[in-house]
């Protein structure tokens, strides 16, 4: 009997399932697998705090708190799981290829400052030049930027890794290829039947990414998600072009430039889209003109987890006391306060009353 399971081996689920560990729970972890739609080995790696929350005050906090707290996460696994994330926190900066685009990002801004609480999180609209000296690969034509000092990025490969180093040193019991086909609330918790077997938990969170809206109102809860593909292109290794992520182009460090990210409601198609990659390409290379020289080595699309707003899904369900689903998009953003803040709310009691705004019930309204 486990303290808690957590159904989901991808960046949420291993985020919640290290903390919970961390904190002294016996959690077992089943995971659906890589047949699963799993956007962890997809994502683009982003510490980003800039336009969260546009809409959602308690969003952008979240956020910029997630960044906040992102350096004590990759310092306990580099010094507990001796895996090296590669965060990088150097500030974001979104550059504008035109004056159309400049207005939108100023807009957004001005309404983040009006929203209560929070303010737009230090990030402040920049010109082509200021944008230019911070980095100079960036085109001279650019109309502008926007630059947040809290943004940064991450190797969201070894981010896993790293997780789930943690959940084996901490004696998780993670089950692989174990998807859950059925839910069943009891007198002393929950049964989780797989094709392998049942497992059985005092509490169990759902962090399962499209799959929770199947495996939710087995517990009362009500997850409405879709999912939003997204494509990324990735360059040839090249000498340090820029230190800073631009939006959506970062440079690792290996010297490869990942390139994105696209939008496409196509239900749960993978397949890639070309003109897609091509516009992807032609964004990147009028941003930095050197990039138009790179031969791209590989693409690939995933899914986001897309709910109706756009913003997390946090919620104990009422009925079924003890199931909690945790659901998002940022996976890698939100991956140090999951772990280090939203984890140990599960144990003591206080997860409903802290992520109430994130509540499914504010898409009734």
């Amino acid at each position: 009997m486990s303290d808690v399971a957590v159904i989901g081996g991808g960046l949420v689920g291993s985020a919640v399932a290290w903390g919970l560990a961390r904190a002294g729970a016996k959690v077992t972890v089943l995971d659906e697998g890589d047949d699963a739609f799993r956007a962890s080995r997809g994502n683009f790696g982003l510490v980003w705090v800039q336009g969260k929350g546009d809409g959602m005050h308690e969003y952008a906090a979240w956020s910029r708190r997630s960044a906040e707290v992102w350096p004590d996460l990759a310092a306990a696994i580099a010094a507990e799981e001796g895996v090296d994330v590669g965060l990088r926190q150097p500030g974001g900066i979104e550059a504008c290829l035109d004056e159309e685009e400049y207005a939108e990002a100023e807009l957004s801004l001005k309404r983040m400052h009006n929203q209560p609480g929070v303010g737009a999180n230090d990030v402040r609209m920049i010109s082509a030049a200021e944008a230019r000296d911070l980095e100079p690969a960036l085109s001279p034509d650019i109309a502008g930027a926007s630059f947040c000092p809290h943004d940064g990025h991450v190797s969201p490969l070894y981010l896993l890794r790293g997780l789930h180093a943690g959940l084996a040193r901490h004696k998780v019991d993670h089950r692989l290829d174990h998807k859950v086909e059925r839910i069943s609330p009891s007198g002393e918790g929950f049964a989780l039947e797989t094709a392998r077997g049942t497992v059985n938990a005092d509490k169990v969170v759902l962090a399962a990414g499209l799959g929770n809206g199947r495996l939710a109102p087995m517990v009362g809860l009500d997850v409405p998600t879709a999912p939003d593909r997204g494509q990324i292109l990735v360059t040839q290794r090249m000498p340090k072009l820029f230190s800073h992520p631009i939006g959506r182009l970062r440079q690792t460090e290996e010297g490869s430039v990942m390139i994105g990210a696209s939008h496409a409601r196509v239900g749960y198609s993978t397949d890639l889209d070309i003109a897609t990659s091509a516009r992807l390409a032609d964004r990147a290379r009028r941003l930095v003109p050197a990039l138009g020289k790179a031969r791209i080595v590989r693409t690939w699309s995933a899914l986001r987890i897309m709910s109706p707003d756009g913003f997390p899904i946090y919620a104990e369900s009422e009925t079924c006391p003890g199931a909690f689903v945790v659901t998002c998009h940022s996976g890698v953003t939100l991956a140090g306060a999951h772990a280090l803040e939203l984890a140990p709310t599960i144990l003591d009691g206080s997860f409903s009353e802290r992520f109430d705004p994130f509540h499914f019930r504010r898409f009734a309204t």
